[in-house]
This record gives C-alpha cells, structure tokens and sequence, in this order.
C-alpha cells in the first residue's frame, strides 16, 4: 500500500463553511477512487514565502491518503487544477522515505553489531586487574 501526503494552499478568501465544504469534496473525490484517508489536517490560514496569485497568504490542508495505485491522487491533482479556489499543491509519496530510512536504520544497527563494543571503554575486569597492581 502506497502513502501519500497532499498538501493544498486554498484562496484566503474563502469563508469557513467553502474550506470545509472543499475539504469534504476532496475526501469524497479520493474515496470514490479507492483510496483511504489516514488523516486529514487542517493548518489554517499561514503566510506564505512569496506572493502567489497575488495572495500573501494561503488556507493550508494536508491529506494523508494510502492507496494501492495513484488513481485518487491523479485524479484530485486534476481537480486541482482546474478549481479557482486552490492556489498551490504539493504531492508527496512519504511510504519510500520510510522505507528508505527504515533501510539506513538497519544498516547502522548492522554495523555497530559487528564493531563490537565502542572504543575507549574499559572492561571491569582490566580495571579491576590495574587497581590490583597498585598495592
């Protein structure tokens, strides 16, 4: 199963009830498609880094979707494209990265497996044999 995180910046001029109602029409678009919502954020309105379409600021909404093909994500970047009220989207397949990291992860763990114990520690027993020698 494939993970996807997609983030959307809509128009700040949008009321409350349209970004609510816009949301539920993205949820459906990516059910209808055999996807499955993980988790849906809303970030609120936020600055943006520079001006797009004239706004300074942008309405954030973040979708979490895991799906088996990418039909629902092709088809919600289509609609987004055609609605006015969105002004950016960014879609991120996350489940690589994870498995990437997961894969670094086992690596390192390998490593410091076959090094042995780390560098510059003592063993009790050498120290307990050079405390010995002192007397």
């Amino acid at each position: 199963m494939r993970r996807y995180e997609v983030v959307v910046i809509l128009a700040p001029t949008l009321t409350e009830d349209e970004v609510e109602q816009s949301t539920e029409t993205f949820k459906k678009t990516a059910e209808e498609k055999g996807a499955q919502i993980a988790e849906i954020e809303q970030w609120g309105k936020r600055k943006l880094a520079y001006p797009i379409k004239r706004h300074t600021e942008g309405i954030y909404i973040i979708l979490t979707l895991e799906e088996v093909s990418a039909e629902a994500v092709n088809e919600l970047e289509r609609r987004f494209k055609v609605s006015d009220s969105v002004i950016r989207f960014l879609t991120v397949r996350v489940d690589l990265d994870l498995k990437r990291a997961e894969k670094f992860k086992a690596r390192r763990k390998m490593k410091k497996e076959r090094r042995g114990p780390a560098k510059g520690i003592q063993s009790e027993t050498t120290v307990t044999v050079a405390a010995g020698d002192k007397k």
